[in-house]
């Protein structure tokens, strides 16, 4: 090892210092620094330049000069799966620390890894505390990570990675890292908690494992690391230093960004999100598990606050502790069948109502056409009871909705199944469904004009921007055959009139029982 070379965290800040005054000279701008728990990043206006600081660490050892190279290179692999256009090389820096050179000849002092820079503001994290952290950015990113995951490689069978046994060790051994900085009793009864709940889950982790959904996904989905690049959304900055925390249940990837939008008090974009997902997806056995992987997540995120803040750095931040303990606590099953003719707005309605209760839903329109292996966008219209309409594959799909829809009751999930549900008897299977598990039921029922739904109907179908295959000919048969509300099921029914203003939080309030009624 060169003499020169970096081997504590002072030698990491003033080389960080050092190039810092070099950038600055040869580009003629300001370079920004950020530090983090175990890296710093220096911004010179078009590339990033990141150190990895040689620190121990339970869960990372960085000590070394040629395991910091290791992981760097292992950085620049990994990351291009998601963002290929942002990582460029590993540059090896010659010199002293005080007075490096990047890409120098001699012996390596230190490695960095060479990014693009990107612009100001794009981070999710920058985006949702400017308020700019659009839907569709939460949309497009589920459907980036569902291909992501299909893609990405299965977990060997001989492998501990995503056993029960591997997941409850380490939740276990985040929890013993929190304890020394918030005090045992503090975390005492969450730490009950959770193990009973992991005991509880031992064999769905494994039935998860065995059917191929431990895979190596990226295990840092936090808000600081999924960017807006223009017209596309990703994620970088995924682990490479620990493989058991990236060869993982894709629900845990996918749990962390929903944990972090919960922090950040926007649930209606962490239930945005899962909705994308699950409909990108089609994991509805991810339901069970997915609560617990979002406490674990938000443990994380508390521990490595608490490390930031031992570092000198900044403590303030969402207060992930208490996330977890309510996440663990969080249970409120209940069931709602979203009922109306084609273009009365269910599925806009049952969206935002989603968003406002932090709900599961099941879109027939999205289900139907995957038990046929169809995309939720293709084009599957055939004529009158015919091709994936016909009168079996329609039983199909509502026993599929059925299913699914036990999956996220016993989950714990407020739950909206989203379909016609014209006829009476559909509605009365779902409702015995629900009094079977002894859980609320109620009907989302939405209606409009005819006119109103005509004209909703012909712009959508001849936009094709939804997974809806409903024409105006299907709907002139709804109008005249369908089963109206009994008296019985409007004492049950929340009725919208969607042709007027919405107020989705007055609806959500309704549904679960927080307006008095």
């Amino acid at each position: 090892m060169p003499s020169q070379s970096v081997t504590t965290v002072a030698d990491t800040a003033r080389l960080a210092d050092a190039l810092r005054a070099q950038l600055q000279a040869s580009t003629g701008r300001a370079v920004r620094v950020f530090e983090t728990h175990i890296s710093w990043v220096l911004l010179d206006g078009t590339h990033a330049w990141k150190l990895k600081k040689p620190v121990r660490l339970g869960f990372l050892d960085f000590a070394e000069l040629s395991t910091r190279r290791r992981f760097c290179d292992e950085e620049l692999r990994l990351n291009r799966r998601l963002a290929p256009q942002l990582y460029l090389d590993v540059v090896p820096i010659g010199g002293s620390i005080d007075a490096p050179r990047l890409d120098g000849d001699g012996d390596a002092i230190e490695y960095a890894v060479k990014m693009r820079e990107f612009a100001p503001g794009a981070l999710f994290s920058e985006r949702l505390e400017a308020d700019a952290l659009a839907p569709a950015h939460l949309d497009r990113l589920a459907e980036r990570l569902a291909g992501f995951h299909d893609a990405a490689p299965v977990s060997a069978a001989d492998v501990a990675y995503g056993s029960a046994a591997r997941i409850e060790a380490d939740t276990a051994q985040v929890l013993d890292g929190l304890g020394p900085l918030v005090g045992a009793a503090t975390i005492a009864d969450l730490r009950e908690r959770l193990t009973a709940q992991a005991r509880a889950l031992r064999d769905t982790f494994e039935r998860r494992r065995s059917a191929g959904r431990v895979r190596e996904g990226h295990g840092d989905l936090h808000l600081a690391n999924a960017v807006v690049l223009g017209d596309d959304v990703t994620a970088f900055d995924c682990i490479e230093f620990d493989p058991g925390l990236r060869w993982i249940d894709v629900a845990s990837d996918i749990a962390f960004l929903a944990m972090d939008l919960l922090a950040h008090g926007r649930r209606d974009l962490a239930y945005r999100f899962l909705d994308a997902w699950l409909a990108a997806s089609g994991d509805h056995d991810a339901l069970p598990v997915l609560r617990y992987y979002m406490a674990y997540r938000a443990l994380v995120r508390a521990l490595v606050a608490r490390i930031r803040a031992g570092q000198g750095g900044r403590a303030a931040g969402p207060d992930y502790l208490a996330l977890a303990r309510r996440l663990s606590e969080e249970r409120d099953p209940r069931l709602l069948v979203a009922h109306g003719l084609s273009g009365s707005g269910k599925s806009y309605v049952s969206q935002r109502l989603l968003e406002r209760a932090g709900a599961i839903r099941l879109r027939s329109d999205v289900e139907r056409k995957r038990l046929f292996g169809l995309r939720a966008l293709a084009d599957a219209s055939a004529g009158q009871g015919e091709g994936i309409y016909a009168a079996d594959a329609s039983q199909r799909t509502y026993e599929r909705l059925l299913a699914l829809a036990g999956v996220s009751l016993d989950a714990g999930f407020p739950t909206i199944v989203d379909a016609t549900f014209l006829r009476a008897h559909e509605r009365d299977v779902f409702r015995r469904f629900a009094q079977a598990r002894g859980v609320p039921f109620a009907i989302l029922h939405c209606r409009a004009d005819p006119a109103l739904l005509r004209r909703r109907v012909a712009a959508r179908h001849a936009g094709r921007g939804d997974a809806s295959d409903a024409d105006l000919a299907v709907l002139e048969r709804q109008l005249v055959a369908h089963d109206a509300l009994r008296d019985d099921e409007r004492a049950l029914a929340i009725e919208i009139d969607t042709g007027v203003a919405l107020d989705a939080d007055a609806i959500a309030a309704h549904w679960l029982g927080k307006d008095g009624h």
